[in-house]
């Protein structure tokens, strides 16, 4: 099911989302293929992440996804919660406060939650901080929390 992605006219009007939980994502399989990638992307191989039979009898009975690709699903799920229609630019300007609670099993369903937590004037536009949490389908805890920060332009 599709999420209503949040829709705001200029960065300027970020300000009234202050401290409100945005819309969750839709669920995102992550499988051994997308773990694959990532791992020849960064050749980050080690064997928790890309070899099945080892990791059957390792620590979580099957491999797990690198802490770093779940943080790198931040963004691209964060930017299907909202929209600023006449943002001329959008940048990522960093992360604060990143922290790895729980691993990632294969073929597990994550989805994003977040929330502005700041919203201060900048030449040109606006920057956010907005805490987010990747959660994984059946866990107690998230596989990911950061504070990411994002700067609109007019």
């Amino acid at each position: 099911m599709p999420i209503d992605t949040l829709v705001r006219q200029r960065p300027s009007d970020l300000h009234d989302l202050i401290d409100v939980e945005l819309p969750r994502t839709e669920w995102l399989r992550i499988d051994q293929n997308v773990i694959d990638l990532f791992a020849q992307a960064t050749g980050d191989h080690q064997w928790i992440h890309v070899d099945a039979d080892r990791a059957a009898s390792g620590p979580y009975g099957r491999t797990i996804a690198h802490g770093y690709l779940s943080l790198s699903l931040v963004g691209p799920l964060f930017a299907r919660v909202l929209e600023i229609e006449q943002a001329s630019m959008v940048v990522n300007y960093g992360l604060e406060k990143v922290r790895f609670p729980a691993p990632l099993p294969v073929d597990t369903r994550v989805r994003l939650l977040s929330r502005i937590t700041s919203v201060a004037e900048v030449a040109g536009g606006v920057q956010i901080v907005v805490n987010t949490a990747l959660e994984a389908e059946g866990t107690s805890k998230p596989v990911c929390v950061a504070d990411a920060v994002y700067r609109y332009f007019d």
